[in-house]
């Protein structure tokens, strides 16, 4: 479950302070939400305070893993700025450019990097990176240079490395955007069948539409906040 308690981001120009999200209290708990808006909106940094990424300047953002078997009765809330760490290995996040998170040569090598806080040695961590491999049917490529894989492969991929460590949420921002049809709806597929509760920042309003609950941001507020049919035809009619 996430919590946004009055948060806002704001930051320091030669004018004053520029507000790029204004105050908003929400408590996301459905399984799949996706968040639409323009360019600029201010949807991505609502997306990445979920995760620590961006800090509020005002308020504050909690979250409370509720995947089976991540939480325990009595379990406190996370906060996002206060607990960092703790927040960053509970919530996976996935760019929109899979190249920013590929650090290492070969696809079994970056999956293994995601792993070496969970897994210390090193047979053990080769193990769990081949079962991720075979579980997104990318086990055939495990020596290719991630340099060499097309997109929808390097999207997966990216996606693949940060479930490894099976992380309570996950937040995609924008990961079909530069991606054909065919593998877009591989992605969103995908994304839409996981057991983690899931973060979904898109321009795809087919996507959006099929999540559970869908808010629009305009502006740096929340404009609507309901159900996903409803919120891509307020969007469209508003745009």
């Amino acid at each position: 479950m996430i919590e946004f308690h009055e948060a806002a981001v704001s930051a320091p120009t030669i004018d004053g302070d520029l507000t790029i999200l204004h105050p908003v209290s929400l408590t996301l708990a459905e399984p799949k939400i996706s968040i639409i808006g323009a360019n600029g909106s201010g949807k991505s940094t609502l997306a990445r305070l979920i995760n620590g990424l961006v800090e509020p300047t005002a308020g504050r953002v909690t979250i409370t893993p509720t995947t089976p078997g991540t939480q325990s009765p009595g379990t406190k809330p996370l906060d996002t700025a206060r607990d960092g760490a703790a927040v960053r290995r509970s919530v996976g996040f996935v760019f929109t450019d899979p190249t920013a998170q590929m650090i290492m040569p070969t696809v079994i090598e970056d999956v293994e990097l995601s792993l070496r806080r969970t897994h210390r040695k090193k047979p053990e961590r080769r193990a769990a990176a081949e079962q991720t491999l075979e579980r997104f049917g990318l086990q055939a490529l495990k020596d290719r240079s991630v340099h060499a894989l097309s997109g929808g492969q390097r999207q997966l991929l990216a996606i693949a490395s940060v479930l490894a460590t099976d992380p309570a949420i996950l937040i995609a921002d924008e990961p079909t955007t530069l991606l054909d049809l065919t593998n877009s709806r591989r992605i969103g597929d995908l994304l839409l069948g996981l057991a983690q509760q899931t973060i979904i920042v898109t321009h795809d309003l087919e996507l959006a539409a099929r999540a559970d609950r869908t808010l629009v941001v305009e502006a740096g507020r929340i404009a609507f906040d309901g159900e996903p049919h409803a919120a891509v035809a307020w969007y469209r009619a508003n745009a």
